[in-house]
């Protein structure tokens, strides 16, 4: 094998068409997920656009391309998975059959230590390195939105039900509703992004859209249109209002939720749930053949998922002092948050605690803001 390092703006036109080769077909030889976009190169390079230390390892055979592998590197060699945190689908993208020795990779990489938290299936040489392993809800497609549709009244007849009729009722105390699966107006994505924002601070989590290289990212991914990539912006409107929205990202087969939030002031019709529906719709006709949901135990994936992949966690490292320090620190803080999330009796408790602490955080801010005379 033969590995080259890259800067994203280094990386040819080339390579980035047979990059995105490969995810075309990978469902044709058994690697669906591969096609995922946050594995596509536009994902890669638009992280890249945002912060440092982005890099990509070509590996060839032959002098032909057999793999792709994005990473992020600090300066002392540790590598983490591109864009750690938000980025829902990592690992190394290749051609049919091809293997590798994840030593060997890291070696020519300069890494010590390569940190994943939502590695794609069917990565074997860095499972060895994974601490655990969950599950990700997807929405099959490739029989049809009426075929799925006909699966969920089947599986979650009350929650279809319900859904559907407060759909009915939403149209008819808010005016009628208009669902645009690819909205164009940065108005809409503004607004979106306000409704993140205050679902964090309200439920006590993290402001993702407080970190400017994650806005800056969204923004570009939001322009971003490239075959068969793009960043897809979907909005449901009642009376020309949004009422819910959701931004993610797409490949010719797979569309990957991301950012999905919903007007407060219209939650007990449960808004956003409607928005997914007729997202699943709407893909379905644009040829998607199944929706990401994404890591996370949350009641409405549940319901709308027809199965499950699975993602893993991990480090790859090599035998250094500086992997050895990293994965010490690390390992802790994401043994102690997974214990919780697997365990309800924890996760309530805690889920209440961050949700009061983001009820006393916005009041707090409410009450700092200068009164206007």
């Amino acid at each position: 094998m033969d590995i080259g390092v890259y800067r994203p703006g280094e990386l040819s036109a080339a390579d980035r068409a047979a990059w995105t080769a490969f995810q075309s077909k990978a469902h044709l030889h058994g690697s669906p997920e591969l096609a995922n976009p946050f594995l596509s190169p536009e994902f890669t390079l638009a992280v890249g656009r945002c912060r440092r230390g982005v890099r990509i390892a070509v590996v060839r055979e032959g002098g032909e391309p057999a793999a792709y592998f994005p990473f992020r590197r600090t300066t002392v060699g540790v590598g983490r998975a591109v864009g750690l945190g938000i980025s829902d689908c990592q690992g190394l993208v290749h051609r049919p059959g091809f293997g590798w020795d994840a030593q060997d990779l890291l070696r020519a990489c300069g890494l010590s230590v390569w940190e994943f938290d939502h590695l794609v299936e069917g990565q074997a040489p860095f499972e060895a390195g994974v601490s655990g392993t969950f599950p990700s809800p997807v929405m099959d497609l490739d029989q049809g939105y009426a075929t799925y549709l006909r699966g969920l009244r089947a599986r979650a007849p009350k929650f279809t039900r319900t859904t559907l009729a407060k759909e009915r009722r939403l149209g008819r105390d808010a005016g009628e509703l208009r669902y645009v699966h690819d909205e164009r107006d940065p108005a809409a994505l503004n607004t979106l992004r306000a409704w993140k924002s205050a679902q964090y601070r309200r439920t006590g989590r993290s402001d993702r859209f407080a970190q400017p290289w994650i806005n800056h990212l969204v923004q570009q991914l939001y322009h971003t249109r490239s075959e068969p990539f793009a960043g897809i912006l979907s909005v449901l409107y009642a009376d020309d209002k949004p009422v819910a929205a959701h931004f993610g990202l797409r490949t010719e087969r797979i569309l990957a939720c991301w950012f999905p939030a919903y007007d407060p002031e219209f939650a007990k019709y449960s808004p956003g749930l409607i928005l997914h529906l007729h997202m699943a719709e709407a893909a379905a006709a644009d040829g998607i053949v199944h929706v990401d949901l994404g890591r996370g135990q949350k009641d409405y994936k549940d319901s709308l998922k027809t199965r499950e992949i699975s993602v893993s966690e991990g480090w790859v490292t090599r035998r250094h002092p500086i992997a050895f320090g990293h994965r010490a620190r690390r390992a802790p803080v994401r043994a102690l948050r997974n214990a919780v999330l697997s365990r309800p009796e924890l996760l309530e408790p805690a889920d209440r605690i961050l949700k009061r602490m983001g009820k006393v955080r916005s009041s707090r801010e409410v009450t700092a803001k200068p009164t206007k005379t």
